[in-house]
């Protein structure tokens, strides 16, 4: 048996669904990358800058190779019709887990890295992950800038290799969009400016997760009852009649407004672990704030009222706004 089939039968052990291969060779789309850096389209992600060719991360790289994890659970997080009572409020699919994928992914990485000695990361090197991705045979970049799988729809978390042994590369695998544009249509903030280009800071998963300070008030009411992530414009991809249940097992979040009365240690007990814990409380709250404001319950004013005098000025912030919002209605 190859290496090449040795690594890719190792990686079906391990649990990935998908692995390609692929050179070492610079990302085509460097230069636009570099350009949407220019025109500060990354907002705050400082860490975006510091991206590099896989040769300047490991000299002598000859080879990468990318694995997926399918991650797409039957479980719906959509309210219920009819007057239900109130559902928990919307975490993007990747984050619902009660294990960060960082960590679930790192643990078969480390074991598949072994056979060739290599770095592995998991979205945390600086490198242009889905472009390698689409190099290596596994999807191809979509318009709303994700990786989609033919087999798997979009719902494909990433990781990489990288290597110094010279190893066979797959063939790249060609884009399957057509004249679709659902993912450009379905964004609440219009943050799919264009196919193929994000502006992050008009996106709902950067606005909950990445950014550090205040919502804008402009994208605060859009942000609808999603407290963590936004699944979007991944949700009408017609690519996703293929997807397929995995082993991801959703947890249900409490109530809001218990959540909004968490100390730290609360938050910290409920979360750690989870990829909702690198909010820190503060964020978290921040954002269920911005969840009650936007649900209409008057029932939520008095626990709101009560986070309008919290110690953190970005909770009182939200509470102020939601509790203002709320009144109005």
């Amino acid at each position: 048996m190859s290496l090449e089939a040795q690594i890719k039968a190792r990686a079906v052990e391990l649990g990935f669904d998908l692995c390609g291969i692929t050179t070492g060779t610079p990302p085509k789309h460097n230069a636009a990358y570099r350009q949407w850096l220019a025109d500060g389209c990354h907002g705050d992600m400082r860490y975006m800058t510091r991206r590099l060719d896989p040769e300047q991360i490991l000299p002598g790289c000859r080879s990468i190779i990318v694995v997926g994890l399918n991650y797409w659970a039957l479980t719906e997080q959509r309210p219920p019709e009819g007057g239900a009572p109130s559902p928990p409020p919307r975490v993007a699919r990747f984050a619902a887990g009660t294990r960060d994928y960082h960590d679930v992914m790192g643990e078969k990485l480390k074991e598949l890295a072994k056979l060739v000695d290599g770095l592995w990361y998991v979205d945390t090197g600086p490198i242009l992950e889905r472009d390698l991705a689409q190099r290596a045979g596994i999807g191809w970049i979509g318009k709303h800038t994700n990786l989609i799988n033919r087999h798997f729809g979009n719902w494909i978390l990433l990781g990489e290799i990288l290597t110094t042994r010279e190893l066979v590369p797959d063939a790249p695998e060609r884009e399957h969009c057509g004249k679709c544009r659902r993912c450009l249509d379905a964004c609440p903030t219009g943050a799919i400016t264009a196919p193929y280009r994000l502006d992050a800071r008009r996106c709902i998963s950067y606005l909950t997760i990445e950014l550090k300070g205040g919502i804008p008030e402009e994208f605060r009411s859009k942000i609808g009852d999603r407290v963590f992530g936004c699944d979007a414009c991944l949700e009408v991809c017609p690519w996703n009649r293929f997807a397929k249940p995995s082993t991801w097992k959703p947890r249900p979040l409490p109530p809001l407004v218990e959540m909004l009365s968490w100390t730290e240690q609360q938050f910290a007990d409920y979360v750690r672990g989870t990829p909702l814990y690198r909010l820190k409380r503060t964020r978290f709250l921040r954002n269920v704030c911005v969840v009650l404001g936007n649900r209409g319950d008057v029932s939520a004013l008095p626990v709101l009222e009560r986070a309008a005098l919290d110690s953190d000025p970005l909770v009182r912030e939200h509470a102020v706004w939601a509790a203002t919002r709320l009144r109005k209605t």
